[in-house]
């Protein structure tokens, strides 16, 4: 459920601001007439967004047997690559509202009313539609790693819309810097977890092997009556810890080789963008 929470939280999170950003720069520029342009935008969005759920719901179920695995485990890598270039873009943003702000003002000095109406409905409409498309895939990576939690992704969303609204309604005063590094900590475990998934999947589809299967096995004996431990990989410890951090109590070589490669990856990336200085 955790992961479902984070997942959904951060993505509705991302896009509430853009939309609140959006709102308050055309009514502090007495330009409310567009606002009617921003809820289009975000409604186009969302009926994309339930499109390409349905798609990609529809495509997913017509896979069996070895197709079904490989299917599972490139959503799991195109999940923890879409993760990643979310997480490295929020570590690399500072002046995100000037950023919007600029957009905005370039669209509202045209010439053209049908131009700076498209404009706004514009940049919802992708901010949504990416937001949107990125959490299908997330959630459905989810899924064929430890089970869809539509508990955890709904409450996700509802406390994202509320930390959005709370952030404008209360001169900034939500500490957003710190609430994205501590989500993005979690997020990269999550994606390092996604990696090991989607390369588990690929040995058993017969694509690649694990090189030494299983490296290690270190899941406590099942109980008497066939339970499973709080520790084991699916007892109740166990399966919150493979949901929200990939863990897996008797891995292959070439499955901890991929945790730990994309683990070391992001942090030398993460030491560059922050070695090299970001302009606050």
């Amino acid at each position: 459920m955790i992961e479902s929470f984070l997942i959904t939280s951060r993505e509705t999170l991302e896009v509430s601001l853009v939309i609140g950003i959006v709102l308050s720069y055309l009514t502090k520029t007495d330009n409310t007439k567009y606002r009617k342009n921003v809820y289009y935008g975000v409604a186009g969005g969302v009926a994309f967004s339930i499109l390409a759920a349905v798609l990609f719901s529809f495509f997913a179920e017509g896979f069996t047997g070895r197709a079904e695995a490989l299917f599972e485990g490139i959503t799991m890598l195109v999940g923890a690559c879409l993760l990643t270039t979310m997480i490295l873009w929020m570590m690399k943003q500072r002046k995100v509202v000037d950023t919007l702000h600029e957009r905005v003002r370039y669209h509202l000095t045209s010439d053209s009313s049908f131009f700076s109406s498209f404009g706004i409905f514009f940049i919802i409409f992708i901010a949504v539609i990416r937001e949107g498309v990125e959490t299908v895939i997330f959630l459905n990576a989810a899924q064929y790693a430890d089970g869809l939690h539509l508990f955890g992704g709904s409450i996700g969303v509802v406390v994202a819309i509320g930390v959005g609204w709370l952030f404008f309604k209360s001169t900034q005063h939500v500490n957003l810097k710190k609430m994205f590094s501590v989500s993005s900590v979690l997020l990269i475990l999550f994606a390092a977890g996604l990696v090991a998934h989607g390369v588990h999947e690929f040995e058993e589809a017969g694509v690649v092997s694990g090189i030494i299967s299983p490296l290690f096995d270190i899941n406590p004996a099942l109980h008497v009556d066939g339970g499973f431990p709080l520790l084991h990989e699916s007892g109740v410890v166990g399966s919150f810890l493979k949901g929200l951090f990939g863990y897996n109590g008797n891995p292959s070589l070439l499955e901890v080789l991929a945790y730990l490669s994309y683990l070391s990856g992001i942090g030398i990336w993460y030491y560059r963008i922050h070695s090299r200085g970001v302009p606050q």
